[in-house]
């Protein structure tokens, strides 16, 4: 405790009532007059009281703080599920600490370990593209911490998830560049530790084969990066193996391989039409405006929160659940030939 740190008997001795009463003011308790709660929290804010958090957490055994480990805060995918996250959480009287792993497995099991040393209620959990060894997500399971994860899950991790129907809107998203005429379609993958990298391309591959439109190994690049699009791009224009439409991971990598087209003169969606996943900001500003899935990120955060917190409140034994949250493809210029 801080020195002098004021506390709700000092309230108390002032105002000459108990700490009872203080204390139930302070929650605003219907068993108080209207007049004792103005001048507790007049005297409160005067005195510059501060809750002691801890202590009450751990009378309560409850913390009311959620912790969240994502691997990138600044992309937009993510930050969209953090106000999903958020607003659930404020509207449930929860706190939230926000961890980045940056993609980097050493870290994300750094992070898990330091939010379950701080005693929280509940994790919300999307992997990294490193992850493989799952020891620090079975941890939190052992110390019945409710964990949910969500996009980018651990199948085998007895656990609430929360994810889209990667492969259907794969499909759908292909299916589309074959219906506008495309018939030599690259797919730009994810990286090949995540399960929804084979989902996506798994739906790839099947409206390939329901179309009888050949599939080419050469056309299946692993990138998932602004960069790695270009780059990707520049090895098929290198090699002279140019498509005529590109279902991307995601839209950064979409951008990333319509840059490099365009470099080359080469025009969207005339000679290459291109499809993303994600429509994030960067679809919609992109030149021409990249068509797309709509993942809805903030409701796959509001989602992940809304049953974390029902694991955390709940008396009973839940089983637990994976939640689909529904897609939509967005068709923009990158995509519409006339």
């Amino acid at each position: 405790m801080e020195k002098n740190q004021i506390t709700i008997k000092d309230i108390a001795k002032k105002l000459n009532v108990s700490a009872s009463t203080i204390s139930r003011a302070l929650k605003d308790h219907p068993d108080i007059s209207e007049n004792t709660k103005i001048a507790v929290r007049e005297l409160a804010a005067k005195l510059n009281y501060r809750p002691n958090t801890l202590a009450r957490s751990l009378r309560q055994k409850k913390s009311n703080i959620i912790g969240v480990v994502i691997p990138q805060v600044t992309h937009h995918f993510f930050s969209s599920v953090l106000s999903g996250i958020e607003d659930v959480a404020y509207k449930k009287k929860f706190n939230v600490i926000i961890s980045q792993s940056n993609e980097n497995y050493e870290r994300e099991v750094k992070n898990t370990y330091t939010l379950m040393q701080s005693q929280v209620d509940g994790i919300l959990i999307s992997k990294t593209k490193e992850t493989v060894n799952y020891t620090h997500f079975e941890d939190v399971v052992k110390n019945n911490i409710p964990i949910v994860f969500f996009d980018r899950i651990c199948a085998n991790i007895n656990a609430d998830k929360v994810v889209v129907d990667d492969k259907n809107a794969a499909f759908e998203a292909t299916e589309h560049l074959i219906n506008i005429g495309c018939k030599k379609i690259a797919h730009f993958k994810g990286p090949k530790n995540l399960e929804i990298t084979t989902k996506r391309l798994n739906g790839y591959l099947e409206a390939l084969k329901k179309h009888n439109i050949p599939i080419y190994d050469s056309l299946i690049i692993e990138s998932d990066t602004i960069e790695g699009g270009r780059e990707a791009m520049q090895k098929l224009i290198a090699d002279e193996n140019i498509p005529d439409g590109i279902f991307a991971v995601n839209d950064m990598t979409a951008v990333g391989a319509m840059q490099e087209i365009k470099a080359n003169n080469i025009k969207v969606p005339q000679d290459i039409a291109i499809v993303g996943f994600t429509n994030g900001i960067i679809s919609q500003i992109s030149d021409p405006r990249l068509s797309t899935i709509e993942q809805n990120a903030y409701q796959i955060g509001y989602r992940a929160t809304e049953l974390l917190i029902e694991r955390i409140e709940s008396k009973k034994n839940i089983e637990n659940k994976t939640e689909i949250i529904p897609t939509k493809l967005i068709i923009r210029e990158s995509s519409i030939r006339k």
